[in-house]
């Protein structure tokens, strides 16, 4: 029977678990500015839980593209070799997944009461299926079925260059191409992209006098009605979420549907159903035809990386070698 540890690691927290078969249970949660890498966190989480019978193999999720042994996190400090991770655990196997691929690979085993749809059309069985989601950084990936199963491919479609299509949008990301060499859609789509389209509004309009926001403060805003500056920053991040999502439709094809997952779009319910989404996904001229019928959807599972983990636990990754 598969047994092992599974951890879902972002930009801000590591959260590890034990799994079977069956489930994944003993969950705890850590800051990763608290550990110098994933062998100090392992440590702490396996001194916590004390697991009854020994851990040996283990699949990790992480934040970041996964290519060959070494490991550096595109969000924060961590690097590291995935072999020599695993000898000092002491482990006969680790399998390592960039994070929106193992969110990938749950779709598949998610129940109709874990998700939303939002917008019509409706999923074709065997279709490709693409993942995206907002959280600290944007993650994309996609599934493709062998004609059995599907199978999880990662990418880095966070970092495709970010759409703009009216001059007031150019104009904030004019501003934002002053910070940055390039503007992704992940500095637009995410926490911190959040916030860059806060300030550089303000910067814009000579705001001086709105105080600095974090993402949930630009958020609980922006719904409350309280501050323009947060409603139109919110409405242009979903917005630009709905092309990038569409793009990711048009690329792969993806009549199996898309799926939005990470930590932000779940938690802004009837917010988001009713933003620019929808339409932005469909708004691609004469492809809106192609467009309608796919559908999307919000993951509701509250730790779907996990979930893809757990039921692929023993399954070594699909991707060419280094």
């Amino acid at each position: 029977m598969p047994y092992g540890l599974i951890a879902d690691i972002g930009g801000t927290n590591a959260r590890f678990a034990l799994a079977d078969e069956r489930d994944y249970y003993d969950e705890l949660i850590f800051p990763c500015a608290d550990f110098k890498g994933p062998r100090e966190a392992v440590k702490s989480y396996l001194d916590a839980v004390k697991p009854k019978v020994p851990v040996t193999s283990g699949a990790f999720a992480i934040a970041g593209p996964v290519h060959g042994d070494v490991f550096k996190a595109t969000n924060m400090p961590w690097a590291f070799s995935v072999s020599e991770l695993r000898d000092m655990l002491g482990f006969e196997r680790l399998a390592l997944y960039n994070d929106f691929e193992a969110i990938a690979m749950c779709v598949p085993h998610l129940a109709e009461i874990e998700v939303r749809q939002v917008g019509g059309g409706k999923a074709r069985t065997g279709w490709p299926i693409g993942v995206i989601g907002p959280g600290t950084g944007l993650g994309v990936a996609s599934l493709y079925s062998d004609g059995h199963d599907y199978r999880a491919v990662p990418a880095e479609g966070g970092h495709t260059t970010v759409p703009a299509v009216t001059q007031r949008e150019f104009d904030i990301f004019h501003v934002l191409l002053k910070k940055y060499s390039h503007v992704s859609a992940e500095r637009v789509c995410s926490g911190k992209g959040l916030v860059n389209l806060y300030n550089a509004i303000r910067e814009l309009d000579r705001r001086a006098d709105l105080p600095d926001l974090e993402p949930k403060d630009i958020s609980k805003a922006a719904i409350g009605g309280t501050c323009p500056v947060s409603k139109e920053a919110l409405d242009l991040m979903l917005a630009v979420l709905g092309r990038v999502a569409g793009n990711l439709a048009l690329t792969c094809g993806a009549f199996g549907g898309i799926y939005i997952a990470g930590g932000i779009v779940p938690k802004l319910g009837d917010y988001f159903d009713e933003s620019a989404f929808r339409s932005e996904f469909e708004a691609k001229g004469r492809l809106r035809f192609y467009m309608e019928p796919i559908p999307t959807f919000v993951v509701l599972h509250p730790h779907p990386a996990f979930l893809g983990l757990q039921k692929n636990l023993g399954r070594e990754p699909v991707r060419p070698l280094a």
